[in-house]
């Protein structure tokens, strides 16, 4: 509430109201925020294969350089050495990571920055309700006059109100789901779902009552804390729920679906903001992660919908059959690995988890660079949902320099297999189990997956006959005919296989 003497308030009454709920904007300052955004599209663009991720980096990069520049220029929002000093510090961070995390835990990682965009979201919907004034939010509600002053009655806008709400609850969402997503996907939580009696109901009603408090405190007279305090509390708890009944199997499309969230959060923030830079790339970010979603969701034989409600890989997660390890199976060593291996004209390798957990690209590249040299066609078969987020195969694949010409989809390469001398798996187990195409009581039936059975030999990299997939469930390319256990580390059974290719 402003209070004005009545000299000072009488001229200025007729434009606060129209000064307080406009937001014109600088044509170059739009128009920077604009050429961000198409910088953004072409990033996402050439992030969609290999062989241009670097220029789509590059364009990211400079999309985002426009748009910090921008709003740094334009907003008066805090002195530069503060600035630089923030930069220096997130920057600092960010390089020590970079530097040091392993390839290995990428996923972790990956949702570890969601969760830091979800809290960034929140953080900043607090900064604007406390300081509503500061982000240009109030409008006059009413006046009340006395013989000496006036008094201008403001409160923040119902529009901004509900952008608020909305990017705080998203926010607070992303960064709950995601903590709970890290803490599974670096081993140090259970990531067997965790199954709460009523958690669709409890999930359903929680959602509802956010949205309901939402619709209250916008039409609420005052800028009420009690609704928003519930609101953020509401959410984070969501957030917790929504994740905890997902089963490992499941986390690569928690990870692309928590990125989607983060991109709401991000644009409904943008809107608070009046910065269309963060609009466009919220929506951008969002829509991305969606799709992806959704195309993981088809590889899984998922249902999209399930996955917005949580606890869709309940069923799949963490705590299957365990392995039969009594039915008869064959062992190899390296020697007759590489034997056969020379002889070949066609190899397909399908990398998985285990490939990243012993960290064994680079010698897998080295011996299919040998292989080459024997004259041996050899190509890699990467499935959607291997390892533990969307494109992992790919990134690992890439970073030990691997063609790009030699990396092929499932769809793209599965007709292949009858034609395959060898199909040579390396750690991946659930995205080979022919129980997808068989089991109707299989907790994966309905999952693409590869038809290795179809090769004349199997070569199968694993630890030991006793562990199963991440969805739990035995394998029946242990036991075909054409199946060789290679039982090792991976990174040291395919190091000794080259060993004896020379």
């Amino acid at each position: 509430m402003a209070v004005l003497p009545v000299e000072q308030a009488m001229p200025v009454i007729p434009a606060i109201g129209e000064a307080l709920s406009s937001h014109a904007v600088n044509p170059w300052v739009a128009s920077a925020y604009l050429a961000s955004g198409v910088l953004f599209i072409l990033a996402l663009r050439g992030l969609s294969s290999p062989s241009t991720s670097r220029s789509g980096n590059r364009y990211g990069m400079l999309g985002m350089l426009i748009a910090v520049v921008t709003t740094l220029v334009t907003h008066d929002i805090a002195s530069l050495p503060e600035i630089v000093g923030a930069i220096a510090i997130g920057g600092g961070v960010g390089w020590v990571i970079a530097r040091r995390i392993a390839m290995t835990d990428m996923p972790q990682l990956v949702a570890a920055f969601h969760s830091l965009v979800g809290l960034a979201a929140v953080l900043v919907g607090w900064a604007a309700f406390l300081n509503p004034d500061s982000f240009d939010l109030l409008v006059v509600t009413g006046v009340e006059s006395t013989a000496d002053t006036i008094k201008l009655m403001t409160a923040i806008a119902p529009v901004s109100r509900i952008e608020m709400a909305l990017g705080v609850a998203i926010g607070a969402l992303t960064f709950s789901g995601s903590v709970i997503a890290f803490l599974k996907l670096a081993g140090k939580m259970s990531g067997a779902p965790i199954l709460l009696p009523g958690r669709h109901i409890i999930n359903l009603g929680t959602i509802i009552a956010i949205l309901v408090l939402t619709g209250l405190f916008a039409m609420d007279r005052v800028d009420n804390t009690t609704y928003f305090v519930a609101i953020t509390a509401l959410a984070f708890l969501v957030g917790f729920l929504l994740i905890i009944p997902i089963g490992g199997a499941d986390m690569p499309v928690v990870v692309s679906m928590l990125n989607s969230y983060s991109g709401w959060a991000a644009a409904a923030m943008g809107f608070t903001l009046h910065n269309t830079a963060m609009i466009i790339t919220g929506a951008l970010v969002g829509s991305s992660g969606a799709i992806l979603s959704y195309i993981m969701c088809k590889a899984m034989n998922r249902s999209f919908i399930s996955v917005i409600a949580g606890g869709f890989g309940a069923e799949a997660g963490g705590g299957g059959d365990a392995a039969k390890t009594d039915r008869p199976w064959k062992r190899g060593s390296a020697e007759d690995a590489a034997f056969l291996l020379k002889e070949a004209e066609n190899v397909i390798i399908i990398p998985g988890y285990g490939m990243a957990v012993a960290q064994a690209q680079h010698a897998l590249r080295e011996m299919g660079d040998v292989l080459k040299e024997h004259g041996v066609n050899v190509r890699y078969a990467i499935h959607p949902v291997a390892g533990r987020m969307p494109g992992h195969m790919n990134v690992l694949l890439a970073e030990a320099n691997v063609p790009y010409d030699e990396v092929f989809e499932l769809e793209d390469i599965n007709s292949e297999f009858a034609q395959a001398d060898v199909a040579f798996i390396i750690g991946a187990n659930d995205v080979v189990n022919p129980a997808a195409k068989t089991d109707k009581t299989s907790p994966i039936y309905g999952m693409p997956v590869f038809d290795v059975e179809k090769a004349k030999t199997v070569m199968f990299i694993k630890r030991s006959m006793g562990g199963v997939g991440y969805a739990g469930v035995d394998n029946d390319v242990f036991y075909m005919d054409q199946t060789m256990m290679l039982l090792a580390d991976a990174k040291k059974m395919v190091e000794d296989i080259i060993k004896n290719l020379d």
